[in-house]
């Protein structure tokens, strides 16, 4: 996963002691064309881990999480959505990475509504990037399964978890 430039200034100053991260995660859904079909999600699998995942990411300072997760699925997934809903705040357990880098997440999840383009990893960071019907994804984390429940509600309206 490309680290961003302020982290790496920042971890220059204080090594590898714990960062708070403001982080985003799109949950990019997508209506299906026939009215017999399923509505689909977007996932990536994740170069890092090997693991299908929504788009993640983290929010540059001063940047809206909205338009962030917008960026991170266009960077990552070559595909153009736009924000619906925040349906989940969450906070991540401390993560220790293998440079000793230790950072904890606050998550801010959003429903977003697919606009275009074709799927595929963009960046590196992803080995793959695919729609999948939202009754047969691929297995995933628990969290991952929790951040991903959150934006297939339907509702408008936030949950919180810690």
């Amino acid at each position: 996963m490309a680290t961003p430039d302020f982290i790496l200034s920042l971890r220059e100053k204080i090594g590898h002691e714990p960062l708070w991260l403001a982080g985003v995660t799109a949950v990019v859904l997508r209506e299906p064309a026939a009215a017999s079909a399923a509505r689909e999600i977007l996932l990536v699998r994740r170069a890092d881990t090997g693991a299908w995942t929504p788009v993640t990411g983290i929010i540059d300072p001063g940047e809206h999480p909205a338009v962030a997760g917008a960026r991170e699925v266009l960077e990552e997934a070559n595909v153009v959505a736009v924000p619906e809903a925040l349906v989940r705040v969450g906070v991540t357990p401390e993560v220790t990475y293998d440079n000793g880098d230790v950072s904890q997440y606050l998550d801010l999840v959003f429903r977003f509504r697919y606009l275009s383009g074709d799927p595929h990893p963009a960046d590196g960071e992803n080995l793959e990037a695919a729609w999948f019907d939202v009754d047969a994804m691929p297995p995933m984390s628990e969290d991952m399964l929790a951040r991903v429940a959150a934006g297939l509600t339907g509702s408008d309206v936030a949950e919180f978890t810690g």
